[in-house]
């Protein structure tokens, strides 16, 4: 679902700063609905960021991150014209993925 998450990477200095929004609803399953029941648990628990297809950072998740979740990190010795990609999957296999070119 490469809509539903907006990134980017710019060269600062000798490092790649990437940020990335993914929309998710990343529910806790405890919350309920307006009908009283209990809205099922739908979050990311995987994150996977990528420099040229060179795994950078694997990160586990849970309930505890908000809605739409904002990432920010740095890369030290990426270039420009370098990808850098970000694979997430959440608890019902929904997989998200993006890509984008560093400037």
């Amino acid at each position: 679902m490469a809509d539903a998450m907006k990134m980017r990477a710019t060269m600062d200095g000798d490092a790649v700063d990437v940020k990335v929004l993914i929309q998710h609803p990343m529910d806790t399953g405890l919350l309920k609905d307006k009908n009283d029941k209990l809205i099922p648990a739908h979050f990311i628990n995987q994150v996977v960021a990528t420099l040229n297809g060179k795994t950078v950072i694997d990160s586990q998740w849970g309930t505890g991150i908000a809605k739409n979740p904002f990432i920010g990190f740095r890369i030290k010795g990426a270039k420009p014209g370098d990808k850098v990609g970000i694979n997430a999957v959440d608890n019902l296999g929904t997989k998200y993925d993006g890509e984008v070119v560093v400037a």
